[in-house]
């Protein structure tokens, strides 16, 4: 049962990543009045396990911090990765 957990580090790792990349890409992209990611998108790749890391950019690079949908959204996602991770630890003993 090892595998899942280093599996989940390196998911969590990677959508981490992938993010803060494209959180500060729409950032890029809205000062230079260019096509933006779509809020849809970003809420996805939070919930596919970068919200940590999504909210903590989003707060680092001022970005979107006006919108409810990110910052109680994000959040809420957090409470549901943590949850999801201690059922799988709970279940898998």
């Amino acid at each position: 049962m090892q595998w899942i957990f280093e599996f989940l580090l390196i998911w969590f790792a990677v959508v981490s990543l992938a993010a803060v990349i494209i959180t500060v890409a729409d950032k890029v992209f809205a000062r230079k009045g260019k096509w933006r990611i779509p809020e849809a998108t970003l809420m996805l790749v939070g919930l596919a396990g970068g919200a940590l890391a999504m909210l903590i950019t989003m707060k680092v690079i001022r970005h979107k911090t006006l919108h409810n949908k990110f910052m109680l959204g994000l959040p809420a996602e957090i409470i549901l990765h943590i949850a999801l991770v201690i059922a799988l630890i709970y279940f898998t003993k």
